[in-house]
């Protein structure tokens, strides 16, 4: 069974499926620290926090993933900088609700 697994190429797609969720993870926590830093900014703090969360993650996701291409030895091809744009949604999406969930446990642990 685990023949047919290996050449299927399952062992492959969870090392793969790995380094995709580090990397996201990386790129989420990098993101929620940007924006939490812009959002001391005036002009920037007049914004919508979300706003500026996908605006972040859309400048930093690409320059991350070429980074992580280079250090890992591989070619980067324009699929490949395409799906780290698409990327980006997603972490802006789990660096705004990874705020989100802090504030809330906060509130219910420290601020009783």
């Amino acid at each position: 069974m685990t023949e047919i697994l290996t050449q299927a190429g399952i062992k492959n797609m969870t090392s793969a499926l790995g380094i995709l969720m580090a990397f996201i993870g990386v790129c989420a926590f990098v993101t929620s620290i940007v924006t939490e830093a812009l959002k001391s900014i005036a002009i920037v703090d007049r914004l919508p926090t979300k706003l500026v969360c996908y605006i972040v993650a859309m400048v930093l996701t690409t320059p991350v993933f070429c980074a992580m291409m280079a250090y890992m030895n591989q070619p980067v091809e324009w699929f490949m900088v395409f799906a780290s744009f698409l990327a980006s949604f997603v972490v802006a999406k789990v660096s705004m609700n990874g705020w989100d969930d802090v504030t809330e446990l906060a509130q219910r642990l420290i601020l009783r």
